[in-house]
């Protein structure tokens, strides 16, 4: 796998809109007006696509988490049991690129569309978004200044109401303390660093979001090009760091991803913690050549399905966490080839 697939692992637009006709979320009237909301979005919403309606005071909390784990929805929305709902499609386009659709209706704004693919492809997530948008704002009036732009809850997000995210793997700026640096660097350009989950969250197996904070007085495609540039800076700098990693110490960074990968293929039990350290291992010995894999998408997928949010949605019945640490290590060595 090259520098790029190696450390990029997904792409993210997201839109933030509100319908003009309505106070924000946060000044909504009773849960009547947010069900008004929710009808109007997905009956506008189900004229685009197929989108299946989620209320987050009917869903059980398995769900919910499953869905804040895959990056469909954010806590404050599993949280917001009265007003809360997300528009959710899935599907394969064709061309190898997964497509994840959600819209959260009544978080912080009435509206967060989302798109979210693998790789470095901002600018097809957000052709594709933007596609959406468009449509949807045929049949609904969106709150807009021509001064302003799209007028958003908060104030960060007002004019373009876009936000470009993209997940990284940096084993090697971790590990060589340079994560640091990194923040810096990505301040000075106008962007931020969070971890996996966005503001607020740490970072989870090396995980790190990149986005733009600056959303008014620029236009999308401004953004969309600083991001890339900034996710390409980084690249470079993960790949100078892992080259020093390897540098300091190749035998015992060979020896941790191999280990890792002998445990994960032969294990009868693993925590998800435990898992999730050795999983980023295998993925750093992978992209090192220390362990032949070559589809970083097995190792990304692996991370999401083992959650115990996702394992748990596997069975009929609730596993306990020991349940769920045998069925994990199953499923583990089956996808890395491990025996039955």
């Amino acid at each position: 796998m090259n520098n790029i697939e190696s450390t990029v692992i997904s792409s993210r637009i997201r839109l933030a809109r509100n319908l003009a006709d309505y106070p924000f979320p946060n000044r909504l009237r009773g849960v009547r007006q947010a069900k008004e909301i929710i009808r109007i979005v997905s009956g506008a919403m189900s004229r685009i696509g197929e989108f299946k309606l989620y209320y987050m005071d009917e869903i059980e909390d398995s769900v919910a988490m499953s869905l804040r784990d895959d990056h469909l929805i954010s806590d404050e929305l599993a949280a917001n049991k009265k007003f809360g709902a997300a528009l959710i499609d899935e599907g394969d386009i064709g061309d190898g690129v997964t497509d994840k659709i959600s819209v959260m209706i009544n978080e912080e704004d009435h509206l967060r569309e989302q798109y979210i693919v693998r790789g470095l492809n901002l600018n097809t997530a957000y052709l594709r978004l933007s596609e959406r948008d468009d449509a949807l704002s045929r049949m609904v009036r969106f709150a807009f200044d021509s001064k302003l732009g799209y007028l958003t809850a908060c104030p960060t997000n007002l004019g373009t109401g876009l936000r470009a995210s993209v997940m990284l793997f940096l084993p090697g700026l971790t590990r060589m303390n340079k994560m640091g640096k990194l923040f810096r660097e990505i301040s000075r350009l106008g962007h931020t660093v969070r971890g996996v989950y966005g503001e607020g969250s740490a970072a989870e197996g090396y995980m790190y979001q990149i986005s733009n904070e600056v959303t008014l007085g620029v236009t999308e495609d401004y953004i969309l090009s600083e991001v890339q540039k900034a996710v390409l800076g980084v690249v470079t700098m993960e790949t100078k760091a892992r080259r020093e990693l390897v540098s300091e110490d190749y035998i015992g960074v060979k020896d941790e991803c191999r280990r890792a990968y002998g445990i994960l293929t032969h294990c009868e039990k693993i925590s998800y913690k435990e898992f999730l350290k050795l999983i980023s291992d295998v993925k750093l010995g992978a992209a090192l050549g220390f362990v032949d894999i070559e589809d970083a998408a097995l190792i990304d997928g692996l991370i999401a399905s083992l959650r115990p949010s996702n394992l748990s949605l596997l069975s009929d019945t609730a596993l306990t966490a020991a349940e769920r640490d045998v069925l994990r290590a199953e499923k583990c060595r089956a996808a890395l080839g491990g025996p039955g």
